[in-house]
């Protein structure tokens, strides 16, 4: 028995020996603008990079994430040590349906954000440390993770301080927001990120394909590009403000960068040790599923724990440890000395603990032509109960609704900090192609005060002037073709009206803007023919050809009438006639025939 136990602590300080130089290596080698000191802990580089993105603004809250690291490359792994080398296979699988997500959203990101070059092996190293893939891909065919994954309460104690902003409606709490889901947005990111990424009709952040896409139009916001090694620091950062968690994240992206392969839903390997667990034990309650004991071997697939209940940790800072000391003889366990609990100091409240209401700092107005700037900013006072201003509360601004109308730089949301009279002034607002009404909301970071709407709409885009381009005569004989067709261009106030509506109407006369039952026509993709075209629109440079025209039976003069939005109006006329005879070329007056005057032979 003595000899047992003389091998097992030998064979746990060889492990132990093994996983220090292991991370101090990893450190060195995979991390960027990590060092590590004599005994393999990390430290942080003079010039590591910076973020200005607060716990309410930023996707997570800063909530805490998962700190185990990608497996290093040994060419000589020693099978009894449990060298991460060993887990190679698995640490470098992704479950199918989250790959399937992650890559998706790439996709959609190089779309619409082109120059964002984002890579899905970065959604796929965020969403390593922040839920282990979906808790090692528990997702049901829709790719929606069976049982919702919360993170711990932010009630500042222990963490970030962020009050209830969504009535619990995602995270089940109405007194402090929770991070949700398997990139763990809090709420109120999500009420601006939040992407419809399966086509359902639904933005849930417990969908992988929602979360994935909302996580890479979150790190592809401000113009960043996510190829450039700055960039892509402001943005990990902007998703959790922790230097660790750069390199944590950082040190994944490189190992799904060599190589990945896809493994069955809910066979990934469960995350362990958090940021908040010192020990690195994995114990700390995230009410997310994350596993309470050791990791199992790397050539296992360590079976799904069973669903967990979503719980609030009663002492964040104080992991559980099942390992404590008995009292010898008595069998319970050893309890350390209580210390009594220093005072209670009630914090002073922060501006925004002080707003009360918004106010419309005086905007009216919000129209604008599709594709035109609008011409008036939001504006919004931030008050206290008694209208007193407050300066330096953040106000976030979403556009919603079915609109795309988007804040300049291509974005439905945008943060401004009040000044000094208490105002938050949006950027200006773009109209979109599609026309009608839409909200904009302002809404206090922080604060679950009431939010205050804007109502904006979209008109059509307009002219003032058609005219035709081309001066040649419309002619046609009865039952025929038009030989050419007819040519215009819009204008508004001067300028070439770009994708202005014409409608095409063949009318009784100049004076009876009825449609015409006879005479020229055009024809719809099934040969029948039409007299009214609509859904017509110029080009870039303000013209437009129309279809070709044809001609029935009737003889006769008629008149095609052309209109835009904005009181362009034209009148073409058209002409119908059978073709004259062609006659011989007259002879020189007074020309008489006579004799030949040719010699005789």
């Amino acid at each position: 028995m003595a000899a047992h136990f003389d091998r097992r602590l030998r064979k746990a300080a060889v492990t132990t020996t093994v996983a220090a130089v292991a991370v101090a290596a990893l450190s060195a080698s995979q991390a960027p603008d990590v060092t590590a000191d004599g005994n393999g802990r990390r430290t942080t580089a003079d010039k590591a990079p910076t973020s200005d993105t607060s716990s309410a603004e930023s996707a997570t809250g800063n909530s805490p994430y998962y700190t185990d690291l990608p497996p290093l490359n040994s060419p000589n792994p020693a099978p009894t040590t449990g060298t991460p080398a060993s887990r190679d296979s698995a640490e470098a699988g992704v479950p199918a349906t989250v790959l399937d997500a992650y890559k998706k959203a790439e996709s959609a990101l190089r779309q619409s954000k082109p120059g964002c070059n984002l890579p899905w092996q970065l959604l796929a190293a965020i969403g390593k440390v922040e839920s282990g893939q979906a808790r090692g891909g528990r997702v049901d065919a829709a790719g929606t993770t069976i049982g919702r994954i919360i993170g711990p309460q932010l009630d500042g104690n222990g963490f970030a301080l962020i009050k209830d902003t969504d009535n619990g409606v995602y995270d089940g709490n109405s007194s402090y927001d929770n991070a949700v889901g398997p990139m763990q947005f809090i709420p109120s990111t999500w009420a601006w990120a939040g992407r419809d990424g399966n086509g359902d009709g639904k933005e849930d952040p417990n969908n992988v394909y929602d979360a994935a896409l909302a996580a890479g139009h979150y790190l592809c916001r401000f113009g960043w590009d996510l190829s450039d090694p700055d960039d892509l620091d402001r943005a990990i950062l902007s998703y959790n403000n922790s230097q660790d968690y750069l390199r944590t994240v950082r040190s994944w992206l490189e190992h799904y960068r060599k190589g990945t392969h896809e493994i069955p839903d809910g066979t990934g390997s469960l995350p362990v040790g958090r940021s908040d667990d010192p020990f690195g034990t994995g114990t700390s309650s995230r009410g997310s599923g994350a596993s309470t004991r050791p990791q199992a071997p790397a050539t296992t697939t360590p079976a799904p724990d069973p669903e967990p209940k979503p719980s609030r940790p009663s002492n964040p800072g104080k992991p559980s440890d099942p390992g404590k000391p008995t009292n010898p003889g008595t069998g319970s366990p050893s309890e350390p000395p209580t210390e009594p609990e220093p005072p209670t100091e009630t914090p002073d409240p922060t501006p925004t603990d002080t707003v009360h209401h918004l106010e419309n700092a005086g905007t009216t107005g919000l129209t604008a032509i599709a594709g035109d700037t609008f011409a008036k900013k939001i504006s919004t006072r931030a008050e206290t109960e008694t209208g007193e201003a407050v300066g330096k509360v953040r106000i976030r601004f979403t556009v919603l609704g079915d609109t795309d109308a988007t804040f300049t730089g291509g974005e439905k949301f945008a943060a401004v900090t009040t000044n000094a009279s208490g105002v938050a002034v949006a950027p200006a607002l773009v109209a979109g192609e599609k026309t009608g009404g839409f909200t904009v909301r302002a809404t206090v970071i922080g604060r679950g005060v009431a939010g205050l709407d804007y109502t904006a709409t979209v008109t059509e885009r307009v002219a003032d002037t058609l005219a035709r381009t081309g001066a040649k005569d419309l002619t046609c004989t009865p039952g025929g073709t038009f030989a050419d067709r007819v040519e215009v261009k819009a204008t508004f106030k001067g300028a070439a009206a770009d994708k202005v509506a014409v409608t095409a109407t063949l009318v009784k006369s100049e004076s009876d803007p009825g449609e015409n039952d006879k005479g020229p026509y055009f024809k719809d993709d099934d040969g029948t023919a039409v007299r009214t075209l609509t859904g017509l629109k110029t080009g870039a440079d303000g013209q437009l050809k129309l279809p070709e025209l044809f001609a029935d039976d009737t003889a006769g003069t008629f008149v095609l009438r052309l209109t835009t939005p904005g009181g362009g109006t034209l009148d073409v006329e058209l002409k119908v006639a059978e073709a004259q005879p062609s006659t011989p070329p007259a002879e020189s007056p007074g020309a008489t025939p006579g004799p030949s005057t040719e010699p005789e032979a």
